[in-house]
């Protein structure tokens, strides 16, 4: 049975001068025409040089379209064969109004956008460079572009893009190897392998490089990437197709790709704020029934632990029926009432859902009527016993599966659940037929988008456009813009703790602004040392959640060490809400991550450019996680002198620092010349951060002006001399302004204040 596509990584040469065996190669050698139309450039490349007429008799020719959808992006489609059907689905690309600046002479054809340019050589051997101020960023020469033909008799279409020395190559999803990709063999292919293999439930065709441009490969299939790896020069990409398109996004800073990036695939809906509090579940495998999560959410407020989300894992419904959205009634007879009474203690509540339905599950039969499960060639329901006896799935390509869908879960937010984590979507298979047409391969990875869009609009049309938040595990280009994402099925180990970090900032080099992690880990019970480092680095992420698979999470149940440092960082994140929205709001309206590698932050700082257990919590906050149990830490400071919050030691940089750290701290830095907003409350993240905020001051030299708004108010923050000056744009609450061990506070209705440094 071909369920999913297990070929091995795509290669094609034996290396420098061999293919390998059985592999036939066409590459264009000279541009021969060139024609202009529509803003584009279209080009014909022969695959032999043309010295003659006789050179003209056979092929193959590529066509070479080259066209920009806005500023600053250029794509380049290459094309084989035309006769064949479009192939969907495609991407969904949002193109702005540009004009492209085109010329062409016997020397060169090249096509501007924006700051960015591609030329290509018109009178000698084939040549594409791409060019911003004057600067090549990347080129693509003899013998790189290619039509590529495996042992099998596989179409392919390849590129290779000359990787200058020193550049360093981000992003491809969320992956948990070595945060730079150079060496690394990529395949943007769906699969569900955990955090500890080179597989990844977030796969997305674009990478990030430290070179002032990224590269989008515009083709939802799978694409295989050779990154400095077959050709050691080159990052090579490659797909089963007969048309190829990618883009070459200019910065040139790492932030601006990113801007450019998601502005063509889409930037992240806002999370509400009662998302970024603690979230509790019941777990997986555990036991559970309505007194076991009150007795969790008693203890969480006896211990006076602040939590915002409450979620019900699989076992809500009843076993071998995922899905049927219905609660199991031998252990939830009345969840109406039981809903209710939680949503009175101000939890909001989260249930588990997959895309499958299972044979024994009363969907099943009504789905099969209906024509919503995805089906066979020969009209047979596809079915496999993996996971859910007799599963099949739901087939979103069909707009009435998708209402179908959606209208169970509208049924659970009528009941009172306010989110789902949506599991699942990687395992897709190939022998397959879907309602709209689409072609098995591309669906594959396209899948997982189709599956968390249906949920995120029920929740956008029930709950509003600023209350909807998903927990999803799986991903590709575009999901971004359905938050939140978790990194899946990690071990309770120090190891999968570092590649579960590894993982999310690779995530957020790729467009997504919104990440998480089981705190502890999901497999296995952690020890009492590592889930209390664990949760330092988990209320020090976007997004908390305590989840596990066969253990429960609550912190009693390690120690009561844990019970404090749990108390302790959820606190701290709820006092740093005026911050963090903010951040996310510019996760929301840039594309920029929550939680950024070093990189993102200090391109031009060669140290930051492979530090992959340490990153910054928005543009001011430096995070370096506790990867062992006696506290021992190693963590890079670029230049200036930067501050431990809360207790104001300073660390002067460019350098490498190592302390040692016990349970209740964690290396937590503010850049130098930043103003933090601090919240007034610690028991929510929820309120109005404006309100009794505190705008705390760190290393602003003279003449240094910092604007920090605060959901509808701006601040301004400004020192003369010795002397800091804030003004408030909307002064109906009161607020204070803090530096080192001095704070002044202003009144409601205050306007301006002053702070004498000494």
């Amino acid at each position: 049975m071909r369920r999913e596509n297990r070929d091995p990584h795509m290669k094609f040469t034996d290396g420098y001068w061999l293919l390998r065996e059985g592999v036939t190669a066409a590459h264009p050698a000279q541009v021969l025409d060139v024609t202009e139309a529509d803003g584009a450039l279209e080009i014909h490349a022969p695959t032999r040089p043309v010295r003659s007429r006789g050179d003209l008799m056979t092929g193959p020719v590529l066509t070479v379209r080259v066209h920009t959808p806005m500023p600053g992006v250029i794509g380049l489609t290459l094309t084989h064969f035309t006769g064949g059907e479009p192939r969907s689905p495609a991407f969904e690309i949002t193109a702005s109004d540009t004009t492209a600046d085109i010329s062409y002479d016997d020397e060169y054809a090249t096509l501007a956008s924006g700051d960015l340019s591609v030329r290509l050589a018109r009178g000698g051997p084939w040549h594409v460079e791409f060019l911003a101020h004057g600067r090549t960023l990347t080129s693509s020469g003899h013998r790189n572009a290619g039509i590529m033909t495996d042992a099998s008799g596989a179409h392919h279409l390849r590129e290779q893009l000359v990787l200058n020395v020193g550049t360093s190559v981000y992003g491809l999803g969320e992956r948990f190897g070595p945060l730079v990709k150079n060496g690394q063999v990529v395949d943007i292919w769906q699969a569900d392998g955990g955090t500890c293999s080179e597989q990844a439930y977030k796969n997305v065709p674009f990478f990030l490089t430290d070179a002032g441009y990224g590269v989008f490969v515009d083709h939802p299939g799978k694409v295989s990437f050779e990154v400095a790896s077959e050709v050691v020069s080159r990052v090579q990409f490659s797909a089963e197709t007969q048309e190829l398109t990618y883009y070459v996004i200019h910065g040139p800073t790492p932030k601006e790709i990113l801007r450019r990036y998601t502005a063509l695939t889409g930037r992240p809906a806002l999370p509400p704020a009662w998302s970024f509090g603690l979230w509790l579940s019941t777990s997986f495998t555990t036991s559970y029934d309505e007194d076991t999560v009150t007795s969790f959410i008693d203890g969480m407020r006896e211990r006076e632990l602040p939590l915002s989300v409450f979620h019900f894992d699989c076992f809500w419904m009843r076993e071998y029926n995922w899905c049927d959205f219905r609660w199991d009634p031998r252990v939830f007879p009345d969840p109406e009432g039981m809903l209710a009474r939680l949503s009175a203690r101000d939890l909001r509540i989260s249930v588990w859902i997959n895309p499958y339905i299972a044979q024994r599950s009363p969907l099943f039969a009504e789905g099969k009527a209906l024509g919503h499960l995805l089906r066979r060639p020969d009209g047979s329901v596809w079915q496999w016993d993996m996971w859910q006896p007799g599963m099949a799935l739901v087939d979103f390509t069909s707009p009435a599966a998708r209402d179908w869908y959606a209208g169970k879960l509208e049924a659970l937010l009528g009941q009172g659940v306010d989110c789902f984590k949506t599991d699942f979507g990687e395992r897709v298979p190939l022998d397959v037929v879907w309602s709209d047409g689409s072609d098995p391969e591309r669906m594959h990875n396209y899948y997982t988008y189709l599956y968390n869009r249906t949920v995120f609009e029920v929740l956008r049309k029930h709950r509003g456009e600023q209350e909807a938040v998903l927990f999803a595990r799986s991903a590709t280009a575009g999901s971004q813009q359905f938050p939140v994402h978790w990194g899946g099925d990690c071990e309770a180990t120090y190891e999968s703790m570092a590649e579960s970090l590894r993982g999310g900032l690779s995530l957020g080099l790729s467009g997504f602004g919104f990440w998480s992690h089981d705190i502890g880990g999901f497999e296995g019970t952690p020890t009492p040392a590592l889930f209390k480092r664990w949760l330092a680095f988990g209320l020090l992420s976007s997004h908390s959640r305590l989840h596990g698979s066969n253990s429960y999470r609550v912190p009693w149940q390690f120690d009561e060490e844990s019970v404090d440092v749990a108390r302790h960082f959820t606190r701290l994140k709820l006092r740093l809400m005026p911050y963090l929205y903010e951040t996310a709001r510019a996760a929301h309206a840039e594309g920029l991550p929550m939680m950024r590698a070093m990189v993102l932050e200090f391109p031009d700082d060669p140290g930051c450019a492979h530090l992959e257990r340490q990153y910054m919590l928005g543009p001011d906050l430096l995070v370096a996680p506790v990867f062992n149990d006696e506290g021992d830490v190693t963590y890079y400071v670029p230049e200036g002198t930067w501050t431990h919050f809360p207790a104001g030691e300073t660390v002067t940089g460019p350098r490498w620092v190592r302390e040692r750290h016990g349970f209740l701290s964690a290396p937590l830095l503010v850049r130098p010349g930043a103003v933090i907003p601090v919240g007034v409350r610690d028991d929510r993240p929820d309120y109005d951060h404006a309100d009794g905020v505190t705008l705390r001051a760190y290393g602003l030299r003279p003449g240094d002006e910092v604007t920090v708004p605060v959901g509808d108010v701006t601040f301004t923050v400004v020192r003369e001399g010795d002397t800091l000056h804030a003004t408030c744009g909307a002064p109906a609450a009161a607020w204070s302004l803090a530096a080192g061990d001095r704070e002044v506070q202003a009144p409601p209705g205050t306007e301006r204040i002053a702070l004498e440094l000494g």
